[in-house]
């Protein structure tokens, strides 16, 4: 398989630029994320990490797909954009709102919105499937730090 090397770095672009738009604009509001009290303390040098590892993976994911001949291929990008969105609000409605209970709902949202994107993408190429088992075994956990800030927090 011959790489189409622009459109994989122009699909990552997007992935890191849409994925961490309201990160960055609540950069400030991190410091607020260190005082709060959570159900398991995680290295603050682990997050940008992951993020950056999941948004690789989910490129080319998305690049597989993007590469397939199969008709449905549209719809499963159109999934994969809107799941992006919604992940990249998640951060300001955390951070920026500090609404822990409307972001952990925010999350289930997420969550069921990569699983269908996963199921879309297996029927396509199974690979792009598989490269998105770690961003919902994150989201999951993300959810159970969300929840515990919430209850821990209110």
């Amino acid at each position: 398989m011959k790489i189409n090397w622009k459109r994989l770095i122009i699909i990552t672009l997007i992935t890191f630029v849409v994925g961490s738009f309201f990160s960055l604009i609540t950069m400030n509001n991190m410091d607020t994320f260190k005082e709060l009290s959570k159900p398991i303390n995680v290295p603050g040098i682990l997050f940008p990490i992951v993020w950056s590892i999941l948004y690789l993976l989910m490129s080319i994911s998305c690049y597989l797909i993007t590469e397939s001949k199969d008709n449905n291929k549209d719809s499963a990008i159109l999934i994969y954009a809107i799941a992006l969105i919604i992940n990249s609000v998640w951060s300001l409605i955390f951070f920026g709102f500090g609404a822990y209970l409307f972001a952990f709902i925010w999350i289930i949202l997420l969550l069921i919105m990569v699983i269908i994107m996963v199921v879309k993408f297996y029927k396509i190429d199974r690979r792009s499937a598989y490269l998105n088992i770690p961003y919902i075994l994150w989201i999951i956990f993300a959810g159970y730090l969300n929840f515990g800030i919430y209850l821990l927090n209110r």
